[in-house]
């Protein structure tokens, strides 16, 4: 109940709109392909500004 209130972290951010992008990808895919590859490259964007957040933390550290 308490983890209602926890601030997420730019990283949670990414992945919960990755998770978003590639569920709309999977439900696109079947009626319209050009929609489908949009989403799926929005989705690659957000993966790889997560790997660059988590590469910067890691160098942090």
């Amino acid at each position: 109940m308490f983890g209602l209130f926890k601030k997420k972290s730019p990283v949670e951010k990414l992945q919960e709109q990755y998770k978003k992008l590639m569920k709309e990808y999977r439900a696109l895919s079947v009626s319209n392909r050009s929609a489908s590859d949009a989403k799926f490259a929005e989705a690659e964007v957000i993966q790889d500004k997560i790997a660059l957040l988590m590469k910067n933390e890691n160098e942090i550290s």
